[in-house]
């Protein structure tokens, strides 16, 4: 008898070709499309709503001849995804729901319904892929990034637990993109010339800034500049340290500006809306060097900008991880505190893996890299490599 999949089918090719491998490797397969916005409150801007998503999704389970379930899991995406993201802005953080949405609703909600239908997998068009390792008798799931390195999306799943791999599939985690387009044009699918997705995970691209305005008030406050030569050195200055804890924290906790250190070159609508590395939505002209946001004070309200995009405010030697946001994908490979490791490391997808080095302390894990990163920013996920498999992650103090 067969294993039962069910493929979250989205409408998108990626998700759709996934279903016809599944169908080719001999699974029986089902199909779920969930519908997880439909807050009238709040405009988006987009190139297709869920309806033309999901008439896609019918057209393809209906050429692959395989069923479609549809549900309505709007208020889970809101009380775990959206209302999270508005929270964690409204702070002054950025975080990334798309990391947010699969841990939450595509491997936790998902897999509920799987478990409903009676599945024994649920599988993605995610370009990442699965192992496994046995160990004193117990399986160990690993994962693994995607086989095409411009499609990597490993990064989107560093917050899944091995009770959520485990039941997980990555049918295109070993194909390229190319090939999974050549796919679905000789299929024929619906999905085949349709654009990759893009902006926040089940609500679409959309305009950020006025997305954030409809939920969050303005508020006015001040831009000011901060010169290059008033930026410190972390890294000199943790020469100085007495030990190494003293060095960890100047090498990874972030700057604070005063008013004083720049001068005022305008007003904003609320330090909230922008995020560190931002360029647009700044409205300031003639200055020698574009400006970039370097920094936000939340309880000032302001805005710390800096000209070029190598203005040394945008870089910083590390970051710091607080030990309740630690999440160990391979808890068998756990730093304790006390303990150090070698890593690759990123803090945004498709960011290249950097090297960095982890210092596990009793008050969370500190993060130093070889050289410095530009737009480490709280509230977005350090996620932390061995190779190509994903050990763990964390969300940036």
């Amino acid at each position: 008898m067969s294993k039962k999949v069910i493929i979250g089918l989205s409408g998108g090719v990626d998700s759709s070709v996934a279903a016809y491998l599944l169908k080719e490797q001999g699974y029986d397969v089902e199909a779920l499309f969930m519908i997880n916005w439909k807050d009238s409150s709040v405009t988006l801007r987009g190139d297709c709503s869920w309806e033309e998503d999901l008439i896609v999704a019918k057209l393809v389970a209906k050429k692959l001849n395989i069923p479609l379930h549809v549900v309505d899991s709007s208020d889970d995406y809101m009380d775990n995804v959206a209302d999270y993201m508005f929270s964690e802005y409204e702070k002054g953080r950025t975080p990334n729901p798309d990391v947010l949405c699969n841990r939450e609703i595509k491997f936790d909600v998902f897999i509920k319904r799987v478990e409903e239908i009676g599945a024994d997998y649920f599988a993605t068009g995610h370009y990442c892929r699965k192992g496994e390792i046995k160990q004193n008798g117990k399986t160990i799931y690993r994962l693994l990034a995607g086989s095409d390195p411009n499609k990597d999306q490993s990064y989107f799943l560093c917050q899944l637990s091995q009770e959520q791999i485990n039941k997980a599939l990555f049918p295109i985690g070993d194909i390229v993109k190319p090939e999974v387009r050549r796919i679905a044009k000789e299929l024929d699918l619906a999905s085949a010339d349709k654009k990759d997705s893009q902006g926040i995970c089940f609500v679409g691209k959309v305009d950020l800034p006025t997305f954030l305005q409809q939920k969050l008030k303005a508020k006015k406050g001040e831009i000011i500049e901060i010169p290059k030569d008033a930026v410190p050195n972390e890294t000199e200055m943790a020469k100085g340290a007495k030990d190494e804890i003293e060095k960890l924290k100047m090498l990874c906790t972030n700057r604070k500006y005063r008013k004083q250190d720049g001068k005022v070159l305008s007003t904003h609508n609320g330090a909230h809306f922008f995020t560190i590395g931002q360029r647009k939505g700044l409205d300031i002209g003639g200055t020698a060097e574009p400006l970039f946001v370097i920094a936000t004070d939340i309880q000032e309200n302001v805005i710390y900008v800096g000209q070029g995009k190598k203005h040394p405010g945008l870089y910083r030697p590390g970051l710091f991880v607080p030990k309740g946001e630690i999440h160990w994908i391979r808890p068998d490979l756990k730093l304790q505190p006390g303990q150090n490791d070698d890593c690759l490391v990123r803090i945004r997808y498709r960011q290249p893996l950097q090297k960095a080095t982890l210092h596990r302390k009793e008050e969370g894990l500190y993060i130093v890299f070889e050289e410095p990163q530009r737009g480490i920013t709280s509230g977005q996920f350090a996620a932390w490599y061995k190779g190509d498999e994903l050990l763990g992650s964390g969300v940036i103090n």
